[in-house]
Formats: C-alpha cells, sequence, structure tokens
C-alpha cells in the first residue's frame, strides 16, 4: 500500500491552478489519507483498502517445490553414501537435510510476511522473511563445519571407496534436480523482491557446487586412487560454502538495520523527484528503507503556500503513480509544507536528532 499525508497551509487560495494541480477551495489545517495499492507493477495506483489479488502463485508455493527437492535428494544422496562410503557424498547428504529444515523455515516466514497490517504491527509483516533468510544463513555455515568435521575424520582413518559408479550416477541425479529447483527460485525471488526465495536458491546453489566438488573428488579417486582426495575436496568446498553463507547473513543483518534502498533504485528516485522540481516546488529529507519485499520512501514536499489543498493533493497523487511505477511495492509517506516557511527547511533531519 501507498500512503501519503498530505498537511495543508494556514492560507488557501485559488494559486494551484495556474500550477495545473487543482483549484478547489478546502478549509485549513486538513489532514487528509490516501491509499493507493501498489503491490503490483500492472496495477500501481488502484484506489482500494484490499490487496490487490496476484496474478500468478505466491512465494509460499515456490517453497514447497523446494521441500519436494530436499526430500528426493536426502534419499538419492544417502543411498549414494550408503553404497560407496564416501565421506563427500555423506556430507552432501547432510546439506540436504539442512536444505529441508530451512525450507520449513522460509514456508514459515513466509506465511507469517504474508499476514496484513494489524493493530500490533501497523506496517505489516514483511521483515519476518529475514529470521528465515538468518536462519539459512546459520544452517549454511553450520552444514559446512559439519563437512570439515566428517571430512578430518575420514584424513585421520582413510577407507576405500566401492561402487563409485553408481553412488556418482546418483549424485549427479541430486545435483541437476537442486540447480533445476535453484534456477526456478531465483527467477521467483526477482518477480516477488523476496530475500527469503533467493536464500533458499543461493543455498540450493551451495549444494550443487558441493555435490560437483564431491563428484569430481570422487571421480579422481576413481582415477588415480588417492583415497585423501575425497575428504581433501570436501574442505575446500565447506570453505566455500562458509563465505555464501557469511554473504547472506550480512544481508540479512542489512534488512534488519533498515538498510536504504539500493543506489541503482535510490537514483531513480531521486531522477524521478528532481523531474518535478521548480521555482515553486522543492523536495528534501528523503529518507529510504527497505522491510522484505517492500519498500519504504519518506520526504518533505515544498510548495507555495497560497496553493489549496485540492493543489497539492493533486501533485502528490501524480508523485505517488511515478513512484509506484517506478518502484513496484513500495511505501510513500508525504509531508506537505510552504515553501515560504523558514521551519519548512530547517526539519531537513529526524525531530530526535537535536536531542
Amino acid at each position: 500500500m501507498i500512503r501519503i499525508h498530505i498537511l495543508q497551509g494556514q492560507q488557501e487560495k485559488n494559486a494551484g491552478a495556474k500550477y495545473g494541480y487543482g483549484q478547489t477551495e478546502n478549509p485549513s489545517k486538513i489532514r487528509q489519507l490516501r491509499e493507493v495499492s501498489a503491490f503490483t507493477p500492472t496495477a500501481p495506483s488502484c484506489r482500494c483498502h484490499h490487496s490487490v489479488p496476484m496474478a500468478f502463485a505466491s512465494p509460499r508455493s515456490y517453497m514447497l517445490l523446494s521441500v519436494a527437492a530436499a526430500v528426493s535428494t536426502i534419499v538419492l544422496k544417502t543411498a549414494a553414501w550408503r553404497l560407496t562410503g564416501s565421506v563427500g557424498l555423506l556430507s552432501d547428504a547432510m546439506e540436504s537435510g539442512v536444505n529441508l529444515v530451512a525450507a520449513f523455515g522460509a514456508i514459515w516466514a513466509l506465511t507469517l510476511a504474508a499476514k496484513p497490517a494489524d493493530r500490533s504491527h501497523n506496517y505489516g509483516h514483511f521483515k519476518a522473511e529475514y529470521f528465515s533468510s538468518g536462519l539459512e544463513s546459520v544452517l549454511i555455515v553450520v552444514a559446512a563445519l559439519a563437512i570439515i568435521y566428517a571430512a578430518v575424520g575420514r584424513l585421520l582413518q582413510p577407507e576405500p571407496l566401492a561402487q563409485l559408479g553408481i553412488g556418482l550416477a546418483l549424485s549427479l541425479v541430486a545435483t541437476a534436480l537442486n540447480g533445476l529447483v535453484a534456477w526456478i527460485l531465483l527467477r521467483a525471488s526477482r518477480r516477488f523482491h523476496s530475500i527469503t526465495l533467493r536464500a533458499d536458491a543461493h543455498h540450493l546453489l551451495t549444494d550443487v557446487w558441493t555435490s560437483i566438488g564431491v563428484v569430481l573428488g570422487i571421480g579422481l579417486v576413481k582415477v588415480t586412487g588417492l583415497t585423501i582426495l575425497d575428504p581433501l575436496i570436501a574442505i575446500a568446498v565447506a570453505l566455500n560454502i562458509v563465505v555464501t553463507g557469511w554473504k547472506l547473513l550480512h544481508e540479512t543483518a542489512s534488512g534488519l538495520l533498515d538498510r536504504s534502498l539500493p543506489e541503482e533504485e535510490q537514483a531513480t528516485l531521486e531522477a524521478l523527484l528532481d523531474s518535478h522540481k521548480t521555482e515553486e516546488i522543492r523536495f528534501h529529507a528523503l529518507r529510504t528503507r527497505v522491510a522484505g519485499s517492500r519498500r519504504f520512501v519518506t520526504f518533505h514536499l515544498l510548495v507555495p503556500g497560497a496553493w489549496t489543498v485540492q493543489a497539492g493533493h493533486d501533485l502528490c497523487d501524480q508523485l505517488e503513480r511515478e513512484i509506484a511505477t517506478a518502484l513496484p511495492r513500495t511505501h510513500v509517506l508525504t509531508h506537505l509544507e510552504p515553501i515560504e516557511d523558514q521551519k519548512a527547511w530547517d526539519d531537513m533531519g529526524f525531530r530526535w536528532e537535536d536531542g
């Protein structure tokens, strides 16, 4: 939803008409709350008091696909490990188990994030997605440590591998399945702007790279007869997984700390506002943040104090439509001020910054 608060100045005349933004007289000191649904790019300014139905599947349906993939790969990789005795395949199966736990956590987070705003959570539950991505990042690191632990044990006590052909075939089937699901989730994450789907996709991709490393290791063992290569490659893959988990954890922490919009989106927003600047129209105190799949934007709009409420209303209406089109899933809060009032220029920061 886009919420725009418009505060009328003390003097109102029909001066706004010459700027093309309306000319209706209204009483002073009026606060008007307008809600515009901008949950989808195709309907950025539908005036309603309920969510616009999605024209496509929900993120939770994609997580059910992830659950099915995790169960399938656990079965395949466990069978491959039992047949070969490879610590690499054991670590691979363990990571698929982590994928399953993470998928259930993601379903819970997406279910909570989809809940509408209520009295206790006026801005919605969108940040619930960060709990899931945080869990995924921690589980990725834990899985990597478990792989290293198992590999070190095999380094100390090497064992010959058996039935490598069948084991490799099962592992490759599981790898292809994970790769396909990861690709689907990445596409869905861009469509829904969901960090949860993106986190799960990256988690599956780490599983894919783990599997590729394990297969290469077992292949080298089969060719060279050096069983030590199996745990060494498992450790190398685990270290790479730790890096992926750390990056995801950093992104999660940034979201919980109200990170601003990405630079390219910030530039888009600033360019849009600059296109409306004139001698009598100015903007300042621009603030942005990201919460899950939603964006939040606030700024002050300065116009001639002689404008009517309708004039300011029409300008804000135009701005909200353009922002909703340029940045879908954005909540906008605008404060209207008279440009001649010096106090309007003294509040560019937060009220509490002066102590």
